[in-house]
Parts: C-alpha cells; sequence; structure tokens
C-alpha cells in the first residue's frame, strides 16, 4: 500500500498529512509539479525478472509517457537479496549513494516501481513528502526539486527508470543533512498497515 507522509522541514515531530488514497497523494503533490499515478500491476512478470521481459511487459505504458514526455532513455534498476557473499555491502553502498538530498538540474526524476519498494522523500515549500512507492505507483519528481529515496536496510524492487538526457542519473548534493532527521524507509514501512489489514 502505498503512503504519503508530510512533515513540516523541522523535523518530523508533527504529522501534516498522511494517507494512502492514490488520489489524495496525487492532488497534495500536484502542487509541487510532482506526478503520481498508478499503472496496472503485470502479474506474469516476477519481481526479479530480466530487463529485457520487463521493458516488454511495459511496452505500452513505455510508450504513452515517453511519447508524451519526451524521454530518450528507459532502463531497469534491480536490487533484490541474494545469495551472493557480496550482497550486504552492495545494499549498503547503492542505499547510502541515494540517502543524501541531491537535485537533478537537467532532468527529471522518473519510476515505476514494477515490484518491491522504496521511499521518495521531497522537499518542497518548507515541508518534507515522504512517499512510500510501492509496485504499480509512477513518480516523476521535476528536475531541481531537492530529494532523497531510501530503499531500506534490505533494498528489494524492481524499477523502470526515464531520462530525458542519455547521462542517466547524474545529481548535485545540498550537503545538507535533512536526511538524517526524518523517519527512515523501515521505520515508515514498519509504522503503516499492510494491504489488507483494517
Amino acid at each position: 500500500m502505498t503512503l504519503l507522509t508530510t512533515w513540516p522541514e523541522s523535523g518530523p515531530e508533527t504529522v501534516l498529512r498522511r494517507t494512502s488514497e492514490p488520489a489524495e497523494i496525487a492532488a497534495a503533490l500536484a502542487p509541487i509539479g510532482v506526478r503520481y499515478e498508478q499503472w496496472p500491476v503485470r502479474a506474469d512478470v516476477a519481481p526479479d525478472a530480466e530487463p529485457a521481459a520487463v521493458l516488454a511487459a511495459y511496452r505500452a505504458e513505455i510508450g504513452k509517457l515517453t511519447a508524451e514526455e519526451g524521454f530518450v532513455t528507459v532502463d531497469v534498476a534491480s536490487l533484490h537479496p541474494c545469495d551472493d557473499l557480496g550482497w550486504p555491502e552492495k545494499a549498503r553502498a547503492a542505499r547510502e549513494m541515494f540517502l543524501a538530498e541531491h537535485i537533478h538540474e537537467d532532468d527529471d526524476e522518473v519510476r515505476f516501481f514494477v515490484a518491491g519498494s522504496g521511499v521518495f522523500y521531497l522537499h518542497a515549500g518548507g515541508e518534507v513528502h515522504a512517499v512510500l512507492c510501492e509496485e504499480g505507483d509512477l513518480l516523476g519528481v521535476p528536475r531541481g526539486t531537492t530529494h532523497w529515496f531510501d530503499m531500506g536496510t534490505r533494498p528489494s524492487f524492481t524499477a523502470l527508470r526515464f531520462f530525458h538526457e542519455e547521462d542517466g542519473w547524474i545529481a548535485a548534493f545540498t550537503g545538507d543533512g535533512i536526511a538524517l532527521r526524518f523517519p527512515d524507509f523501515d521505520t515508515l514501512r514498519a509504522g503503516r498497515p499492510e494491504r489488507g489489514a483494517a
């Protein structure tokens, strides 16, 4: 279940908004230019499917969004727990790279979650919006929006990434330690009801 939690940028002591309703999430993020929508989930695509299979399964949606937004590159990012002895270090390094607040000066950050989950933290308008995205969620963060991303201590996700520039993901870090003041992925995920729970 997707979850949006909003706090003042001063810290998480006061919750300004908390909702799992897709229409409310989209309406709350629209004023800061963030695109949120849900695509149908392809049950026949395994969470650890090969990139070619993922791209083929979502060909229609990719084509529509690419035509609307002028993306030149679409790829698949995937990280799942495995038996590889180096996996814990790989997961830790991948997580740390995205945890610091940053912006993208030349491109939007657009992600569709095919499987798994992650949290985008959007720092805009004096607030921090934590969007816990799960399979079926598409989030488009406009260039210049300060944000960070947390995939948790045991990352497990597959996502489509859309780029206007062929160079892909290029970040300019702000140097602000704001990310350390807010609940991380594991805390947010533990605090929300599971699918089907009352």
